[in-house]
């Protein structure tokens, strides 16, 4: 309801208007230059010179250094703004983890039937139970089969059962919108709780100065390689813009009969007297299992008749074996040496997986990396930190929507550096100039294996998270994080690796 005021005295209108002729005044006379420098902090001389450099507006950066175990913040400049972190947000995913499920945690797969194994032939489903293993490469796979085989079984007359309902949804790829031009691409393969071998395929390319040749690297049944691909002049680093998203055609009996085709047709160009091994999301992913199957157990002398589906496991099912998947401190090296999106997914939705569903609104809505998004919110609150503002989609960084400040994230690995679980996590990181992602940036320098840094990259964002000791043995937690419009990895990286060096070296 609108209330009606007094009117002012005629004293108070004086001094409104005062008030008013000053700031017009001020406004008029004030450079808007001088009020942005004025509106954010102060940085050190060093680091304000890298900033002029980078040709980056002093609001694209936003860091906090603080001591890793203790005492106030050595620099705080823009530090409290949720920006995007870029894969800097594997950190989050993977410290939760390590609190939450404890760096012994092993992902299972299963294998049942849905009747008895006699005289080596199974005349029923063999059931193929996912439970998210973020590493189930095809070798590790072929293992599990020979397992299988040793144990007695060589004939299947029956389908491949596949169970994913660990995660939820099941087939979280399906009608997924594409995050951008690249969908064959190994960073955006959508993981489920049975993603064997990530899903990809291997090619191998190999040119001469007259002809390409191309091999299939990854063991299939029934997939042919038509190559139209023209050779060109550019150099072997550069074949990457000649190359183009191969087309594939799956014949409707794919999933069952031996005889089902997969044709995959390489399109573009390759340059002259160059090799290179590209991996590939290409194949729908039953068809991907049911031509990996078939190839890997006949190798082994078994034969299967049937077809493969999706399901779940009955009530009666017999079991047949177990395999174990590296503990989860082995995988996280994986996660933040490498960068690995699609394993950093897994991880995530595992949070919510192995939790229990604490309310009926929980069961009603079971998304896993919805759940997990909650679930890292509540961790980050146990951990005494505020989550105003953070938001996590999928755990990887690989996500238009996730924020988190710089002072948010250097709180989080103060607390990593304060857990039991340091070694694990710290051992998880690349070393600067040594390995991972950082192992060809700042190499000879002073910063040279002394720091343990995250580093991430995504359309204008581009971010360094973690540990730096200097050449006094003080140890530093630094985040920095860049975000602007049409921002270069020319502009960034210099800027970010000479804030390392600088912290390196003692400020």
């Amino acid at each position: 309801m609108l209330q009606l005021k007094p009117a002012p005295t005629i004293s108070r209108q004086l001094g409104l208007f005062s008030l008013l002729l000053v700031s017009i005044v001020s406004l008029l006379f004030s450079s808007p230059k001088a009020e942005a420098q004025d509106s954010v902090q102060p940085l050190p001389t060093a680091i304000e010179q890298l900033l002029k450099q980078s040709g980056l507006p002093r609001t694209a950066l936003h860091l906090s250094v603080i001591p890793t175990r203790q005492g106030d913040a050595v620099i705080a400049f823009q530090e409290t703004e949720p920006v995007s972190p870029a894969s800097t947000m594997k950190l989050v995913t993977t410290q939760a983890a390590l609190d939450l499920l404890g760096p012994q945690f092993r992902w299972k797969t299963q294998l049942l039937s849905s009747v008895p194994v006699v005289k080596e032939r199974l005349k029923g489903d063999l059931i193929i139970k996912g439970g998210g293993d973020p590493d189930l490469t095809w070798e590790k796979f072929a293992s599990i089969l020979r397992q299988l085989r040793q144990q007695g079984l060589r004939d299947i007359h029956g389908d491949i059962l596949l169970d994913r309902s660990y995660f939820q949804p099941q087939r979280p790829e399906l009608n997924a919108p594409a995050f951008d031009d690249n969908p064959d691409a190994y960073y955006n393969v959508i993981p489920d709780a049975l993603l064997i071998h990530s899903n990809l395929t291997a090619i191998n390319l190999s040119a001469d100065q007259e002809r390409i040749q191309t091999q299939l690297l990854t063991p299939s049944s029934n997939i042919t390689l038509r190559p139209q691909l023209k050779l060109n002049n550019a150099p072997c680093n550069q074949w990457k813009n000649g190359w183009r998203s191969p087309q594939i055609k799956i014949s409707e009996d794919a999933y069952s009969d031996a005889a089902g085709h997969i044709e995959i047709n390489l399109q573009g160009s390759f340059p002259r007297s160059c090799q290179t091994t590209v991996y590939l999301n290409l194949l729908e992913r039953n068809a991907y299992i049911a031509k990996l199957f078939r190839a890997l157990w006949t190798e082994l002398g078994g034969t299967w008749k049937g077809k493969i589906r999706d399901g779940s496991v009955p009530e009666n099912a017999l079991p047949l074996l177990t395999h174990e998947s590296a503990t989860l401190a082995d995988t996280l090296k994986i996660v933040n040496k490498a960068s690995d999106n699609v394993m950093a997914r897994i991880v995530f939705m595992t949070l919510a997986a192995e939790s229990k569903f604490e309310t009926a609104a929980d069961q009603t809505n079971p998304d896993s990396a919805l759940r997990a998004s909650q679930l890292v919110r509540q961790w980050l609150e146990q951990q005494g930190i505020d989550a105003k503002g953070f938001a996590i989609e999928n755990g990887s960084g690989l996500s238009r929507t996730d924020r988190i400040s710089t002072q948010q994230l250097a709180q989080i690995l103060r607390r990593a550096a304060q857990s039991n679980w340091y070694p694990e996590f710290a051992t998880s990181l690349p070393i600067v100039g040594i390995d991972g992602t950082m192992h060809k940036r700042l190499k000879d320098s002073v910063a040279q294996a002394r720091s343990r840094i995250k580093t991430g990259y995504l359309k204008n964002a581009i971010a360094i998270a973690g540990f730096v000791r200097d050449t006094q043995g003080n140890d530093m937690i630094v985040v920095a994080i860049l975000n602007a419009e049409d921002l270069t990895v020319a502009q960034g990286k210099p800027l970010l690796d000479g804030i390392i060096a600088w912290l390196a070296n003692g400020r």
